[in-house]
């Protein structure tokens, strides 16, 4: 099961680590909802190799800020605590894998 981050494991998890993927959502969101599964997925294949977790915009709301989330779920990948690429809204399982894998690459 993907870790839901707070700002502070944000901050001291996501941004220090070599290779993460965050997915920004609130529990209220239908395609937030359908993108759980898929991030549990994810967190389970790039288990030591990528971190990879959710942040709950409705409870972080400054972290939302920070990177401009205006629609979710938006998923960003970081790489040494830098954005390296972004998806909004629902999206399939493989692109997120292509993206992880060249982000690790």
């Amino acid at each position: 099961m993907a870790k839901i981050f707070t700002a502070e494991e944000f901050d001291s998890e996501v941004l220090k680590a070599d290779c993460a993927f965050v997915d920004f959502y609130a529990d209220w969101c239908g395609p937030c909802q359908a993108m759980g599964p898929v991030i549990d997925r994810l967190a389970q294949k790039y288990e030591g190799r990528a971190l990879v977790g959710k942040i709950n915009v409705d409870a972080t709301p400054e972290v939302a800020r920070r990177y401009r989330v205006m629609s979710i779920p938006s998923m960003f990948i970081f790489k040494k605590g830098e954005p390296v690429k972004s998806f909004i809204g629902y999206t399939d399982e493989p692109s997120l894998e292509v993206a992880i894998d060249e982000a690790l690459s």
